[in-house]
Order: C-alpha cells, then sequence, then structure tokens
C-alpha cells in the first residue's frame, strides 16, 4: 500500500500517530523516545517513523505547515492506513497573558476562516472539535505525570504573515475567544470526524504576541520534552486498547 504522499506499507503505521508540523521533530522524537524505529516514510522529505515506546507501537510523522498540507497526510492516515487516533503536537503563539512561553495547551476547538471543511465536505461552519475522549485521555496523562495543560481554544489561520488591515490578534481573542494561534488542528479535527476517527491537539507555547518573548527556532525543535512525553504516555494507553 501507497498513496503519491506516503510510501508506508501495509502494517507499517501503528494505531496512533504524534503529528509534529515539522519532520525534523518527527525525527527527534524517533531518535529520543522510540526503541527500534524505523523510517517508513521519506517522500517530500514529510519522515515518518514507526518504533516502540514502552513495548507499545506508536508513529510519528511531520505534518508540514497549514491545512492543506495536514489535510492531505491526516487523511491517508485515517482512510488507507487503518490510523485511528492522530495527536497533533505544535507550537503556538499565545493571543492572551494567561499563556505564557512554553505553557502547554489542549485544543477544545478551533476556530478558523478557512474554507477547509466546506471545500473537502461542503460542511459549513467556522469552529471544529476535537475528540472528546482522547481529550479526556490527554487529560487524565497529564495529571498524573503532574504536568500542568491549560485547556482552550485555538485559532487555527491559514495565514501566518497578515496584513494591519486584518486586524490584531486582539481581535481573534476578544471576538471569537481564541487563546493561541497554530494552523493546522481545523483540518484535523474535520478530517477526524467525516472519517469517523479520533483527533486532538497539544501545544507548547512558544511565542507571545502579548509579551513578545519567542523561542528559537532550535528551541522548538527539540525543547518540547514535557508535551511529548503527555503524548507519547497517551499513544501508549490508545495503544494498549487498540
Amino acid at each position: 500500500m501507497s498513496t503519491p504522499h506516503n510510501e508506508g506499507k501495509e502494517g507499517s503505521i501503528a494505531g496512533t500517530v504524534l503529528m509534529p508540523g515539522d519532520p525534523l521533530r518527527a525525527k527527534y522524537i524517533a531518535d529520543t523516545y522510540l526503541d527500534q524505529a524505523v523510517l517508513f516514510n521519506s517522500v517530500r522529505n514529510m519522515l515518518g517513523y514507526t518504533g516502540y515506546y514502552k513495548g507499545i507501537p506508536v508513529s510519528v510523522m511531520g505534518s508540514g505547515m497549514g491545512m492543506p498540507s495536514i489535510g492531505i497526510y491526516s487523511y491517508e492516515l485515517y482512510k488507507f492506513y487503518g490510523v485511528e487516533n492522530i495527536i497533533r503536537i505544535g507550537s503556538a503563539g499565545a493571543y492572551c497573558d494567561a499563556l505564557d512561553i512554553m505553557d502547554i495547551a489542549l485544543a477544545d476547538s478551533a476556530w478558523s476562516e478557512s474554507t477547509f471543511a466546506m471545500a473537502q465536505a461542503n460542511v459549513s461552519g467556522d469552529i471544529q472539535y476535537p475528540t472528546e475522549s482522547l481529550n479526556e485521555e490527554i487529560r487524565h496523562t497529564a495529571e498524573k505525570l503532574a504536568i500542568p495543560v491549560r485547556m482552550c481554544r485555538v485559532h487555527s489561520s491559514d495565514v501566518f504573515y497578515h496584513e494591519e488591515c486584518v486586524g490584531s490578534y486582539r481581535d481573534y481573542y476578544e471576538k471569537h475567544g481564541c487563546a493561541c494561534v497554530e494552523m493546522e488542528s481545523y483540518a484535523l479535527f474535520h478530517n477526524a470526524k467525516i472519517l469517523g476517527k479520533r483527533a486532538a491537539c497539544l501545544l507548547t507555547i512558544s511565542d507571545s504576541f502579548v509579551t513578545h518573548r519567542e523561542l528559537s527556532a532550535k528551541e522548538r525543535q527539540t525543547s518540547f520534552d514535557a508535551m511529548m512525553k503527555i503524548a507519547l504516555e497517551t499513544a501508549k494507553v490508545c495503544g494498549e486498547a487498540i
């Protein structure tokens, strides 16, 4: 089995996939946390690995940036590779002072101006939701690990660079209740819903629109260990249940 974007063979991908945006972060996770990790995909350098975490098969694969990219990869994983759970693990920019650098956020909803759901399945609405049962497993895991996680609505943006006429981060926070911004979860949640699968989004705050503090690109790639630990322990629980 393969697709135009994934050369993985049948059985090469676990039932739970952790999905950072950066394929090099996927490699870092595989090298650092997984035993016997094997590369299953390198098409377009969108690296994907399957290995074992505490004896349970877990896969990790990059999604690329933006909804069209994660839309392709997550759809194929769900539809053609039998993946049941995708946990996006990414970075986000804070829209409010309640979130600080290195805080971990768990999306309880994703608001977007995107037309992804309409174009993909004629689904209207500017809010998509994660799978509550998967979010509950993540919350329970974080509590056991004593790692604070903040539930919030995220702005899943189609655009990284906005012109001034569009408005500011304050508008997204005040008008739509978005506490932080990323670029993928709306599409991921939509794909999971229409295909009867499960999805969640864990984010580490990498920069703040309020304080203007930010992490370097290298720090974003390698320093999100608390978030990764939550995701891996959750993947273990999911793998035990599959």
